[in-house]
């Protein structure tokens, strides 16, 4: 993606207004997701062991996981040993540095991308400016959102808040083209014509991986539109840059893994474009290959037990089509590039706590489960969203509303305490009454009203009640009952006799 970076510059809340408040990108959002899943619904359905196909991914990446450091050097060796040369970088910082060095050394001012949720992260396209390279988006919605100096809104559909007049408008201003209409095929032309001298004429190229195989060094990308297809093969170099959650154990493994993705995120069979690498080979696409393995705040995340099983992500965005927030709000309310419900608990792990404006992403969620259920590789993002929060809570120090809900928590803990409260409560309402209901409360307490009412406690409360309610009358006798028969001991089965 272009542009980008994990650290919002808001919290969620704030920037959740501004994005509410543009009509146009909610309906254009809307309809995108609402196509896209029911799309992906009937794919899945196909799949008669699809619940089978979730619980052996999951088994997968918790057993990658759980071997991550001895997998990813025997991804070393096994890249080394095919000519390709391996980069480790602790944090965005080093992967951009790498990144910059290589196309430097070749003399580069432009490179061209393919798919690369990692390069946004560390902010790739900013910091090859720095060295005077300058990058090229080639996915077609990717090119849309680096053409417009916007932001991605979206894992797998960038521009997915923009509809075609706006980038037929775009294209015409930005590209020259001299578009009469905003048919896709046409858009696509438009797109093409001008990436297709890109691809032939620039000689270092940069792509993400999907995945990459510890057993024969081999790294993949799948996509839909044969850009990958071509960054991959035609440039003399290939750097390229993958998180190190990315790896699985054997080649077999990838077989799961390409019918899952497909079918989560572009509710297709298959990819339509499907490109493995290992190593050179002379004579025959790229001369040169650099793999550079980020962590950038993996390691703090594999070591929580809990919150580690966010690293089984395959980044197929099928949680952010069915979450309600993600729906209303959109991809820049959350102000990372891994937006939705994945992203609510991704950014702030790899920020480890450590930014306040990503603290905020854990309560941008409803708690449906939807994203669980989604989930082709089975995150239990509530579980881990109630996590964060906890966490998140513990760390900031006592203020009113912490004090509030300790107190709450209090006179709850004893039916007598509630009782009173209660009592207290109905006789302190009285001045706040209007037509039988609380239409605003005051301080702290005044947002619960900022939108509803509250109703008015009543004159008395269940337990009051049923302690003064009349005793129910005892069932009458029935004379002529039959007495209860003897049965006599239960019979064990006999297996053997029954055969």
């Amino acid at each position: 993606m272009s542009g980008g970076g994990i650290k919002p510059a808001q919290p969620f809340a704030q920037a959740a207004r501004v994005t509410l408040a543009n009509a146009q990108m909610r309906r254009n959002l809307r309809h995108a997701t609402t196509t896209i899943r029911d799309k992906r619904q009937r794919a899945v359905s196909e799949l008669p062991d699809w619940e089978a196909l979730r619980d052996e991914g999951a088994a997968l990446k918790d057993h990658a996981l759980a071997n991550l450091g001895e997998l990813l050097l025997d991804l070393e060796a096994a890249v080394q040993a095919r000519g390709g040369q391996v980069h480790w970088a602790r944090d965005a910082h080093e992967a951009r540095e790498i990144v910059a060095r290589i196309a430097v050394r070749h003399g580069a001012r432009e490179v061209i991308k393919v798919k690369s949720i990692s390069t946004d992260e560390i902010e790739l396209n900013a910091g090859l400016e720095a060295h005077g390279v300058h990058a090229i988006e080639t996915d077609l919605a990717e090119l849309i959102v680096q053409l417009a100096e916007d932001r991605p809104s979206h894992i797998l559909v960038p521009a997915i808040h923009r509809n075609r007049a706006e980038i037929r408008d775009l294209f015409r201003r930005r590209l020259g083209a001299e578009l009469l209409t905003d048919d896709p095929a046409a858009l696509a032309e438009a797109a093409r014509a001008y990436l297709r001298g890109k691809f032939l004429s620039t000689r270092v190229a940069v792509s993400g991986a999907n995945f990459a195989v510890a057993e024969t060094g081999t790294v993949c990308v799948v996509e839909s539109e044969g850009n990958g297809r071509m960054c991959v093969t035609l440039p003399d170099v290939l750097i390229s840059v993958m998180g190190i959650e990315k790896v699985l154990a054997a080649w077999s493994d990838v077989a799961v893994f390409l019918r899952l993705l497909p079918r989560s995120s572009t509710a297709e069979r298959m990819n339509p474009y499907t490109s493995f690498w290992s190593g050179v080979t002379p004579g025959d696409g790229p001369q040169e290959f650099h793999l550079v393995l980020l962590d950038n705040g993996r390691s703090a995340v594999l070591a929580d037990q809990v919150g580690r099983q966010t690293l089984r992500c395959i980044r197929c965005s099928a949680c952010l089509n069915v979450c309600p927030v993600y729906e209303r709000t959109g991809g820049h309310a959350y102000g990372s590039v891994y937006p939705g419900p994945i992203g609510a608990i991704l950014t702030p792990q790899l920020l480890q706590l450590e930014d306040a404006n990503a603290n905020t992403l854990p309560w941008a969620s409803s708690l449906c489960g939807a994203c669980y259920d989604a989930c082709p590789v089975k995150i239990n993002i509530p579980e881990v969203l109630l996590h964060l929060r906890g966490q998140i809570t513990g760390q900031r120090p006592l203020d009113a509303e912490a004090v509030a809900f300790r107190s709450a928590a209090w006179i709850m803990s004893e039916p007598f305490r509630f009782e009173g409260a209660i009592r207290l409560a109905r006789l302190g309402q009285g001045p706040l009454l209007r037509d039988g209901a609380i239409r605003a409360l005051p301080g702290l307490l005044g947002g619960w009203t900022e939108a509803r009412d509250l109703p008015a406690f009543p004159q008395r409360s269940f337990r009051e009640w049923w302690r003064t309610r009349p005793a129910p009358p005892a069932p009458p006798e029935r004379a002529d009952a039959a007495p209860e028969p003897d049965l006599g001991e239960p019979l064990a089965p006999h297996r053997e006799e029954t055969r």
